[in-house]
């Protein structure tokens, strides 16, 4: 039998278990006629959404892609921690192939010209490529690279299949798994959706709450994790698989620090800021100290049911400042390093004592705690903002959002943007947060809703600019928890509340709620370290006679703020120490305007995102 290849082109489902597709392959094995004799798994850095100029062959070389900026501020799409880490997770899910006996192929460029290239020159004598297999996306773009692979892989006489993948909390389609849960009948099994109470999309309710409703109890909502294939069809040979196509070139010895420094390599270190923010002047632990890869993430996992931390998490989850005051799973879910189900299964474990892991621990074995509830609730929130990304398509990414708000009055002062984001506004919750996200990647949710309230509500900037900054800059993006977040906070998404415009975060209020001694604020804004904590939060309080002493003499936050918000702090601040609290309020998101980007333009972040 001449060799038949099966092409599986990976995007976001980089994990070895608890995926659709090697799990099918792993299954099909056993049958008597097996329909693929090899199995090529891809990644391709996508060169719209991923800087992909560091591979050219010679400098003399120019890409043939423009570069990946975002539409309305012109920031790169993807800044240098995120492309390490989504690097980092690539080369995990290598690493779990080769042990399996397979491998991965990493290329650039755009996807659909990549598969033309991989088709067009696969050699004839090694067989051919009969099938190219993906996962679906919600996104516009990915809804884009779908259509174009689709359109070359059927140009060319081959089988293409779009999978819907398995991640999330509850499950959306039936495509290929029997209708075998109980609550099934005979009735939907012609339903497109196998769990959810509508059939499309588009009749996703507007409100979080009405859609909670109709999926609860949520502990019994996801269905059952599929196990890791036990074997796979073999790789293909080295001298088959045509090569990385010109003018950029893979070098047959890449490795993780190759690839990462490559990736890196067109980025500037400042993210083209004229003044990046500085660097605390002490060691600041950053909250998000992870690799990418399931790796990690199922070690994080053990982690947060071991240490307590699961059990602790509603109250704790609008903390600021260290790795355990919420899950920091975000960044693994948005590259499905790991499933929301698997996420689930793990709490079940914890929870009903059919697992070791977290035993002993505070919480292990008295079923669902209210700590262990809310993470299922955020997974749940996860969903929902994939599904209202699938609902209103292209306005995911206008400024008008979800509401088609024409009335909204958006302005672009380069000025004010750049002040914000170089974390020198005056306002110490907004700057410190612009600077943890600079340097590490990450902050926190309460402080990502508090900068896109200010952003957007106080300084009426276009809040598409805040959701594309956070798109370069933040390791956990997710385009439909980034951008449906930003809408929301912006005052365009779906608020419930009527309008949505009355939802204004005073970051003042916050900082002393929520960072009652100004722990947060001065470990990330060292100037104000000698500052009362009402300084802290508002440097212009400080009197012009004893700014010199301080240190803050020619401070463009304390002598030039953005804003001044009257605001006094009673009896030294709220809830202290950068700690939890109760969480209420927005969430984050993110926006596009229209063209070469996302269709009409795109996103940012969440209020819930497993931050």
């Amino acid at each position: 039998m001449a060799p038949r290849v099966l092409i599986y082109l990976l995007r976001r489902d980089l994990r070895f278990a608890d995926n659709p597709i090697l799990h099918s392959l792993a299954q099909s094995l056993a049958q008597s006629h097996q329909p693929y004799t090899h199995l090529l798994p891809l990644y391709i850095f996508p060169a719209h959404q991923i800087e992909v100029s560091g591979f050219l062959s010679s400098p003399s070389e120019k890409s043939p892609y423009p570069e990946a900026r975002s539409q309305v501020g012109g920031f790169w799409r993807c800044g240098q921690l995120r492309a390490k880490f989504l690097a980092e997770s690539v080369w995990d899910l290598k690493s779990d192939l080769e042990k399996n006996g397979s491998g991965l192929c990493v290329r650039v460029g755009m996807l659909g010209d990549v598969v033309r290239s991989m088709l067009e020159e696969w050699k004839g004598e090694d067989g051919e490529v009969a099938s190219v297999w993906m996962t679906g996306e919600p996104g516009i773009e990915e809804k884009r690279e779908e259509r174009d692979v689709r359109r070359v892989v059927e140009e060319k006489g081959k089988e293409f299949k779009l999978w819907h993948d398995e991640k999330y909390f509850v499950d959306e389609y039936a495509f290929a798994i029997p209708f075998s849960r109980d609550r099934s009948t005979t009735a939907n099994a012609n339903r497109l959706s196998r769990d959810l109470p509508f059939q499309d999309p588009k009749k996703c309710p507007d409100i979080f709450t009405s859609f909670k409703k109709s999926v609860e109890p949520l502990r019994e909502a996801p269905r059952s994790v599929l196990p890791p294939p036990s074997s796979l069809p073999p790789y293909p040979p080295a001298s088959s698989i045509p090569p990385q196509s010109a003018p950029f070139t893979i070098p047959s010895d890449l490795d993780l620090p190759t690839l990462i420094s490559t990736l890196k390599k067109p980025l500037s270190t400042t993210l083209d800021l004229q003044h990046p923010p500085r660097k605390p002047g002490r060691e600041v632990k950053t909250a998000h100290p992870f690799t990418g890869g399931s790796t990690p993430v199922h070690n994080r996992m053990a982690h947060l049911l071991s240490s307590g931390a699961a059990t602790v998490y509603k109250d704790t989850r609008n903390g600021l400042l260290g790795p355990d005051f919420s899950t920091k799973l975000s960044a693994w879910l948005a590259l499905g390093c790991i499933t929301a189900r698997q996420i689930h299964a793990y709490l079940l474990g914890f929870e009903d004592e059919t697992s070791d892991i977290g035993k002993g621990a505070h919480g292990y074995g008295k079923g669902e705690n209210k700590g262990t509830g809310w993470i299922r609730f955020e997974l749940l929130w996860r969903d929902y903002m994939r599904l209202v990304c699938q609902k209103f398509g292209p306005r995911l990414f206008r400024a008008e959002g979800f509401r088609n708000d024409k009335q909204a009055s958006w302005s672009y002062d380069k000025a004010t943007l750049t002040r914000i984001l170089e974390g020198s506004t005056g306002t110490g919750l907004i700057d410190a947060s612009q600077r943890e996200l600079y340097h590490t990647g990450y902050t926190s949710n309460r402080a990502r809703q508090n900068v896109a309230s200010f952003l957007a509500k106080h300084m009426g900037l276009d809040w598409r600019l805040g959701a594309e900054w956070y798109e370069c800059c933040l390791v956990d993006y997710d385009v439909a928890s980034n951008w449906g977040n930003w809408q929301y906070n912006a005052g365009v998404g779906n608020d419930p509340r009527e309008g949505g415009g009355g939802r204004m975060f005073n970051p003042v209020k916050q900082a002393a709620d929520y960072d009652g001694n100004a722990s947060y604020v001065k470990a990330w804004c060292p100037e104000t370290e000698k500052l009362s904590v009402e300084e802290a939060f508002q440097r212009w309080k400080v009197d012009e006679s004893r700014r010199k002493e301080v240190g803050l003499e020619g401070d463009v936050g304390t002598e030039q703020p953005l804003k001044k918000i009257n605001f006094n702090i009673r009896g030294g601040g709220g809830r202290g120490g950068g700690g939890g609290g109760d969480r209420r309020g927005g969430r984050g998101g993110r926006g596009g305007g229209g063209g070469r980007g996302r269709g009409k333009g795109r996103d940012g972040f969440s209020k819930r995102d497993m931050q």
